[in-house]
């Protein structure tokens, strides 16, 4: 299994709009970042999990965990030019971009914070979500990542 960070503003899509989503499950859509494309398209795998991560926030955090229930396929969403998220020069035959469906699994008990994350830099070694200039919206994370942001949830905020 691996893991993920999955990054949105709240006001655009948020937790809670994932979890009042139809079976709590919406595709991951709108990602126009090659990069981060080529997490979505040949990464993420169903089973694997995700912090949800609230960002464009005075206090971008982790909120919660979501899991993969369907890999990589094209985002439809391109095809439209009727969505804010359309590019003409991605086609049916030739998809540009591509999104993953996830489900909502839980919230965090507390939200782990950025700038709680970023004190135990050392600790987190190269946290994607650390290194200066990264923007993605698509992070690995790695699984010793995982369980220790796991466990800054389970304790007080420092």
């Amino acid at each position: 299994m691996g893991y993920w960070l999955l990054k949105s503003e709240p006001q655009t899509f948020s937790l809670a709009d994932l979890e009042m989503a139809p079976d709590r499950t919406t595709p991951w859509e709108g990602v126009r970042n090659y990069q981060a494309r080529n997490f979505l398209r040949d990464g993420l795998q169903v089973g694997d999990e995700a912090f949800f991560y609230h960002s464009g926030t005075a206090r971008p955090a982790v909120v919660g965990i979501v899991q993969v229930v369907r890999a990589g396929y094209p985002d439809t969403t391109a095809w439209d030019p009727a969505s804010p998220y359309h590019d003409p020069g991605s086609t049916p035959d030739h998809p540009r971009w591509h999104r993953v469906d996830v489900r909502f699994v839980r919230r965090l008990r507390r939200a782990v914070t950025l700038a709680e994350l970023k004190r135990y830099r050392d600790l987190l070694g190269d946290f994607a979500l650390l290194r200066p200039g990264s923007r993605l919206s698509v992070l690995p994370v790695t699984a010793e990542q995982w369980a220790f942001i796991l466990e800054r949830e389970a304790q007080a905020p420092p």
